[in-house]
């Protein structure tokens, strides 16, 4: 194993996010539960290569007492039981009523960390994510809920467009191309993502929103290239929608005018 030891964990089937754990496999005593988990605002945890990502994971946690806290949280990918996701044990929680409670804990990823976090391709560990945390009450009642959420790490994506010339007479062709990229954890660099269907998409001047002209396969090396008919000025930019384990991205417009 590379460097620092991995985290690994085993747990039950999931259950899906915003929804209570009643089929995850959970032990304890009393009566303290876990009814709701959201893991960073319903959102996907994009990671790339350099920026440490800081996400929460808000808990509603239930008991007749009122509760304490949270005395652990874990989180790893679900297929592989790896984790590269830190929590450094701190909490907060805000009471919502006598019985019940919102604690939140907030995990990290550091890039710089993730090729030495485990022994295998760490892009392997994008995808569903799941969490599990320990929770207590004011009357010393706790549980252990496993499968309380599930997520998706997905590594971050880059999109790039260049249309040209970029003055044309309406009617005649326009180039435009681009690349599509994504970060590897292991070497933390983007490389160009293959096969990928990509679209190209046009606003016209003093539109608000850009509509779909046509789909683009990214080649061996992410690149894109197509050729378009020019009726009016304009934005080009390329929208990849994403995948399970990347993220979706849109690129920067690039403005065509008429001559």
């Amino acid at each position: 194993m590379r460097g620092r030891t991995a985290w690994a964990a085993a747990g039950g089937a999931a259950v899906l996010v915003l929804t209570t754990a009643t089929g995850a496999h959970a032990e304890g005593r009393g009566d303290v539960r876990v009814v709701k988990t959201v893991v960073n605002g319903g959102g996907n945890v994009i990671v790339g290569t350099a920026k440490t990502i800081r996400y929460p994971v808000d808990i509603t946690i239930k008991d007749n007492s009122g509760v304490k806290g949270l005395t652990h949280v874990s989180t790893f990918n679900r297929t592989r039981l790896y984790s590269f996701a830190d929590w450094n044990g701190d909490s907060s929680c805000t009471k919502k009523n006598a019985t019940t409670s919102v604690c939140r804990a907030t995990l990290s990823i550091d890039p710089a960390w993730i090729a030495d976090s485990d022994d295998i391709d760490s892009n392997k560990l994008a995808g569903v994510w799941q969490v599990n945390a320990t929770v207590k009450a004011k009357d010393g009642d706790y549980w252990i809920s496993d499968d309380i959420a599930e997520y998706k790490v997905k590594r971050a994506a880059q999109l790039t467009t260049v249309i040209g010339p970029e003055k044309v007479t309406k009617g005649s062709k326009a180039t435009v191309t681009g690349k599509l990229s994504r970060a590897d954890w292991e070497d933390r660099k983007y490389h160009g993502f293959t096969g990928q269907q990509v679209k190209l998409q046009f606003k016209k001047k003093g539109a608000v929103h850009y509509g779909t002209v046509k789909t683009v396969t990214t080649n061996s090396t992410g690149n894109l290239t197509t050729k378009v008919t020019v009726t009016s000025a304009g934005s080009w930019r390329w929208y990849f929608p994403g995948t399970t384990t990347t993220s979706l991205k849109a690129s920067a417009g690039d403005t065509l005018n008429l001559k």
